[in-house]
């Protein structure tokens, strides 16, 4: 067991780069996540990640690897403020998400094939875990930190739009605020992620475990802690099965693909626990003593005060 949950982390430094950053990722990931989930928002977070592309596409064939994150950040603001205005203004943004996604991603894969360097489109499609600089660790643990803050400076409206949309516009929080701010979080979660799992799969580690934490509990403080505790989990399974994989068994595996297969193996496991306890929560509810036929009911309750004569 220590050869392979401890060891590679320990005795390898690119391990724990790789595990350090997934972790900060996780962290900002898991409180944004849980808002996605809430607010049914996974269409918008996957137009976004696609709208991300083309910025992460310009700087890194133009600008070298230090233009990724700037690139990333342009695109994903402008891509943030459009779809907001959008969806408040029409009511919906299923129309301009898929006009971002297909426009997004096309474009960025145009400006791939321009580069001289064949395997670039891979490199930022599924990432490059394994090749995580300390740089990296620092600019994700910041990213983690901003959102956040974004994030609890707007925590009752974020609440209140999530369960109560008209009732927040009622109370006097502005919609386009508040959704503004919690696509710009997405939108720096996808940035800080783009680098490190690649643009297709860093959608996993913002949905998977908020959807597996609301199997589990539904309280929001712990569900944002279960979608942290759960894609940290997962990142450092992945992560082990992954070099045990190389190491020991001779066979290459994607350390990123290995990592979304456990945040979906924990998303199963969170569902058969989901089942168990409704089938438990049945059982008991069978076993409670029911009132015999024949048992005189229990009187009305008033519903009304007549008046003093």
């Amino acid at each position: 067991m220590y050869d392979l949950l401890i060891m590679p982390f320990a005795e390898y430094g690119f391990m724990a780069r790789a595990l350090l950053v997934l972790l900060a990722l996780s962290v900002g990931a898991g409180a944004v996540g849980v808002l996605v989930n809430l607010r049914d928002l996974e269409f918008i977070s996957d137009g976004l990640v696609h709208a991300v592309f083309p910025g992460v596409a310009v700087g890194a064939v133009f600008f070298s690897n230090d233009g990724i994150t700037l690139g990333a950040a342009i695109a994903g603001t402008v891509a943030a403020v459009v779809l907001t205005v959008a969806a408040t203004r029409f009511g919906t943004a299923d129309a301009p998400v898929a006009v971002v996604l297909t426009a997004a991603f096309s474009l960025g894969v145009v400006v791939v094939s321009t580069s001289s360097y064949p395997g670039q489109l891979e490199s930022l499609l599924f990432g490059q875990l394994l090749g995580v600089h300390l740089d990296q660790v620092r600019d994700t643990a910041v990213i983690a930190v901003v959102v956040l803050v974004m994030l609890g400076l707007t925590r009752r409206a974020q609440l209140f739009r999530a369960f109560d949309p008209d009732g927040a516009q009622a109370a006097g929080y502005r919609p386009l605020a508040t959704d503004l701010v919690l696509n710009l979080a997405i939108a720096l979660v996808i940035v800080a992620g783009s680098r490190v799992m690649g643009n297709l799969l860093v959608l996993a580690i913002l949905i998977v475990p908020a959807a597996a934490a609301r199997n589990l509990t539904r309280t929001l403080a712990p569900m944002a802690l279960g979608a942290m505790v759960i894609a940290g989990l997962g990142s450092w399974l992945g992560l082990s099965v992954a070099f045990d994989a190389s190491m020991r068994r001779d066979l290459s595996l994607s350390p990123s693909g290995t990592v979304v297969l456990s945040f979906i193996a924990l998303y199963a496991l969170s569902l058969v626990w989901r089942g168990a306890m409704w089938v438990l929560g049945r059982r008991r509810a069978g076993r409670m003593p029911q009132p015999h036929p024949d048992a005189p009911r229990p009187a009305a309750a008033v519903t009304h005060i007549p008046e003093e004569a």
